[in-house]
């Protein structure tokens, strides 16, 4: 049996690689200081606002302002807002415009199974349910890297290892039968299914449409989940 951990990891679709793959934004890694990302979002072309603090430039076509949120120094947010606001009938489309170009893009995965849940409809009355309902139009997506989820092999083997040992012992893990043998390959799925998932949920990219006054606007996040703030300051 353990052979056989080993042979999965082997043919698991991750790059063993000790380094944290996080989320990008125009491809600078959403992590390091604030000082840092900002001379990296200056090298982007975008315009440092001192009063406001944020950067303005384009994004995706759209002018747009920038702005670094930060946990213990470590920047774990880049937000991007909309510089202009429009109606309802025009940030419904913009909305779905974007899902669709998410959808298309091979580095994103769709957090919801079904993608097409994001799409908003011709009917929908979105300034009647965000003030009535108080309810919230978003879309997310897991970022990936062009190699798949970057995953620590040796975090794998120890969190199977430890899966299979709450239910056998170290003996019939060794030598299992083949009911034994049967369930724990089901075990070692489910197991590798959580880990590749919870990998996929630190590097979470979404956008949602913001109200002010009856005008809309898109306002987008690239999170680095692995400087969010957990409570270990608490």
């Amino acid at each position: 049996m353990k052979q056989f951990i080993i042979t999965m990891l082997l043919l698991a679709s991750v790059t063993a690689n000790a380094q944290k793959d996080v989320t990008k934004f125009l491809g600078i890694p959403v992590d390091g200081t604030k000082t840092e990302m900002k001379e990296k979002l200056i090298d982007k072309g975008f315009t440092y606002n001192s009063q406001y603090e944020n950067f303005e430039g384009e994004f995706n076509g759209r002018a747009v302002r920038v702005y670094i949120v930060t946990n213990n120094n470590k920047v774990w947010r880049i937000m991007v807002c909309d510089a202009n606001t429009c109606n309802e009938t025009e940030i419904k489309i913009r909305f779905n415009n974007l899902c669709k170009q998410f959808a298309k893009n091979q580095k994103y995965i769709p957090t919801d199974s079904d993608a097409n849940d994001f799409i908003l409809s011709d009917k929908e009355d979105i300034s009647y349910e965000m003030l009535v309902h108080k309810k919230r139009y978003q879309a997310s997506y897991y970022q990936i890297s062009d190699s798949g989820p970057i995953i620590d092999t040796l975090a794998v083997y120890q969190e199977i290892n430890n899966t299979l040992l709450k239910k056998y012992t170290q003996e019939q893990i060794d030598n299992p039968s083949k009911e034994q043998s049967e369930e724990m390959i089901r075990l070692l799925e489910k197991a590798e299914a959580n880990i590749f998932f919870e990998v996929l949920g630190k590097k979470l990219v979404w956008f949602m449409i913001s109200e002010n006054y009856g005008k809309y606007s898109i306002t987008m996040f690239y999170d680095n989940e692995y400087n969010h703030s957990n409570g270990e300051d608490l």
